[in-house]
Protein backbone atom coordinates (compact mmCIF):
# COMPACT_ATOMS: atom_id res chain seq x y z
CA UNK A 1 0.00 0.00 0.00
CA UNK A 2 2.80 2.39 0.92
CA UNK A 3 4.62 1.70 -2.37
CA UNK A 4 1.44 2.39 -4.32
CA UNK A 5 0.92 5.74 -2.56
CA UNK A 6 4.55 6.71 -3.17
CA UNK A 7 4.26 5.81 -6.87
CA UNK A 8 1.01 7.80 -7.21
CA UNK A 9 2.61 10.78 -5.46
CA UNK A 10 5.62 10.65 -7.82
CA UNK A 11 3.36 10.42 -10.86
CA UNK A 12 1.29 13.37 -9.68
CA UNK A 13 4.41 15.47 -8.91
CA UNK A 14 5.92 14.66 -12.31
CA UNK A 15 2.76 15.74 -14.09
CA UNK A 16 3.59 19.18 -15.59
CA UNK A 17 0.04 20.45 -15.18
CA UNK A 18 0.06 19.65 -11.46
CA UNK A 19 3.47 21.27 -11.01
CA UNK A 20 2.31 24.53 -12.58
CA UNK A 21 -0.88 24.63 -10.52
CA UNK A 22 1.29 24.70 -7.40
CA UNK A 23 2.51 28.17 -8.44
CA UNK A 24 -0.98 29.71 -8.53
CA UNK A 25 -0.78 30.96 -4.91
CA UNK A 26 2.49 32.75 -5.75
CA UNK A 27 0.89 34.34 -8.81
CA UNK A 28 -2.03 35.48 -6.63
CA UNK A 29 0.37 37.08 -4.14
CA UNK A 30 2.25 38.79 -6.99
CA UNK A 31 -1.02 40.19 -8.36
CA UNK A 32 -1.94 41.46 -4.90
CA UNK A 33 1.45 43.16 -4.48
CA UNK A 34 1.10 44.73 -7.94
CA UNK A 35 -2.41 45.96 -7.12
CA UNK A 36 -1.32 47.48 -3.81
CA UNK A 37 1.73 49.14 -5.34
CA UNK A 38 -0.55 50.72 -7.96
CA UNK A 39 -2.23 52.83 -5.28
CA UNK A 40 -1.26 56.49 -5.25
CA UNK A 41 0.45 58.10 -2.28
CA UNK A 42 -2.83 59.69 -1.15
CA UNK A 43 -4.63 56.36 -1.25
CA UNK A 44 -1.87 54.67 0.78
CA UNK A 45 -1.90 57.47 3.35
CA UNK A 46 -5.64 56.99 3.80
CA UNK A 47 -4.99 53.34 4.79
CA UNK A 48 -2.27 54.10 7.31
CA UNK A 49 -4.57 55.37 10.10
CA UNK A 50 -6.75 52.28 9.73
CA UNK A 51 -3.68 50.02 9.89
CA UNK A 52 -2.31 51.94 12.88
CA UNK A 53 -5.56 51.33 14.74
CA UNK A 54 -4.91 47.58 14.54
CA UNK A 55 -1.12 47.77 14.73
CA UNK A 56 -0.27 50.84 16.83
CA UNK A 57 3.50 50.35 16.48
CA UNK A 58 3.28 50.81 12.70
CA UNK A 59 4.44 54.30 11.69
CA UNK A 60 4.72 53.54 7.95
CA UNK A 61 4.24 50.63 5.56
CA UNK A 62 7.73 49.12 5.91
CA UNK A 63 6.47 46.14 7.97
CA UNK A 64 4.06 45.37 5.17
CA UNK A 65 7.00 44.84 2.81
CA UNK A 66 8.30 42.12 5.13
CA UNK A 67 4.89 40.48 5.34
CA UNK A 68 4.15 40.64 1.61
CA UNK A 69 7.46 39.18 0.51
CA UNK A 70 7.47 36.64 3.35
CA UNK A 71 4.14 35.43 1.95
CA UNK A 72 5.45 35.48 -1.60
CA UNK A 73 8.46 33.38 -0.62
CA UNK A 74 6.26 30.87 1.23
CA UNK A 75 3.99 30.46 -1.78
CA UNK A 76 7.00 30.09 -4.08
CA UNK A 77 8.37 27.42 -1.72
CA UNK A 78 5.04 25.61 -2.04
CA UNK A 79 5.48 25.72 -5.81
CA UNK A 80 9.04 24.41 -5.59
CA UNK A 81 7.91 21.46 -3.50
CA UNK A 82 10.72 19.39 -2.02
CA UNK A 83 13.30 21.52 -3.84
CA UNK A 84 12.48 24.42 -1.51
CA UNK A 85 14.23 22.56 1.31
CA UNK A 86 17.59 22.64 -0.48
CA UNK A 87 19.91 25.61 -0.15
CA UNK A 88 19.78 26.12 -3.93
CA UNK A 89 15.99 26.28 -3.70
CA UNK A 90 16.26 28.87 -0.94
CA UNK A 91 18.65 31.01 -2.98
CA UNK A 92 16.43 30.74 -6.06
CA UNK A 93 13.36 31.62 -3.97
CA UNK A 94 14.98 34.78 -2.57
CA UNK A 95 16.36 35.71 -6.00
CA UNK A 96 12.91 35.50 -7.60
CA UNK A 97 11.44 37.62 -4.81
CA UNK A 98 14.19 40.24 -5.15
CA UNK A 99 13.77 40.42 -8.93
CA UNK A 100 10.02 40.81 -8.45
CA UNK A 101 10.74 43.50 -5.85
CA UNK A 102 12.92 45.35 -8.36
CA UNK A 103 10.15 45.26 -10.94
CA UNK A 104 7.68 46.41 -8.29
CA UNK A 105 9.84 49.39 -7.36
CA UNK A 106 10.23 50.25 -11.04
CA UNK A 107 6.45 50.00 -11.43
CA UNK A 108 5.98 52.41 -8.52
CA UNK A 109 8.03 55.03 -10.37
CA UNK A 110 5.07 55.45 -12.72
CA UNK A 111 2.47 55.79 -9.94
CA UNK A 112 1.61 59.38 -8.88
CA UNK A 113 3.08 60.40 -5.51
CA UNK A 114 5.08 57.15 -5.27
CA UNK A 115 8.74 56.59 -5.91
CA UNK A 116 11.11 53.63 -5.93
CA UNK A 117 13.08 53.14 -2.74
CA UNK A 118 16.12 50.92 -2.16
CA UNK A 119 15.10 50.47 1.49
CA UNK A 120 11.80 48.97 0.36
CA UNK A 121 13.74 46.48 -1.74
CA UNK A 122 15.90 45.64 1.26
CA UNK A 123 12.78 45.00 3.35
CA UNK A 124 11.42 42.80 0.56
CA UNK A 125 14.64 40.77 0.49
CA UNK A 126 14.70 40.35 4.28
CA UNK A 127 11.10 39.11 4.31
CA UNK A 128 11.80 36.64 1.50
CA UNK A 129 15.03 35.41 3.11
CA UNK A 130 13.27 34.88 6.45
CA UNK A 131 10.59 32.75 4.79
CA UNK A 132 13.12 30.73 2.77
CA UNK A 133 15.20 30.11 5.90
CA UNK A 134 12.11 29.06 7.85
CA UNK A 135 11.11 26.57 5.14
CA UNK A 136 14.66 25.23 4.97
CA UNK A 137 14.95 24.79 8.75
CA UNK A 138 11.53 23.20 9.22
CA UNK A 139 11.92 20.81 6.27
CA UNK A 140 15.36 19.70 7.42
CA UNK A 141 14.22 19.37 11.03
CA UNK A 142 11.36 17.15 9.90
CA UNK A 143 13.79 15.15 7.78
CA UNK A 144 16.13 14.79 10.75
CA UNK A 145 13.32 13.62 13.02
CA UNK A 146 12.20 11.03 10.51
CA UNK A 147 15.59 9.32 10.38
CA UNK A 148 15.96 5.99 12.16
CA UNK A 149 18.84 7.27 14.29
CA UNK A 150 16.72 9.91 15.98
CA UNK A 151 15.47 9.02 19.44
CA UNK A 152 12.99 11.23 21.24
CA UNK A 153 13.84 12.00 24.85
Amino acid sequence: MRMKRARESRERNNNPVYRYWRYLPAVAVMITIFFLSSRTGDQMDSWLPWAQKWLPFMTDFNPMHYVAYFGLALTLAFGFGKHAARWTGCVLNVAICVVYGITDEWHQSFVPMRSPDVNDLLHDAIGAAAAALLVYLIANWIGYRSTKNYTAR
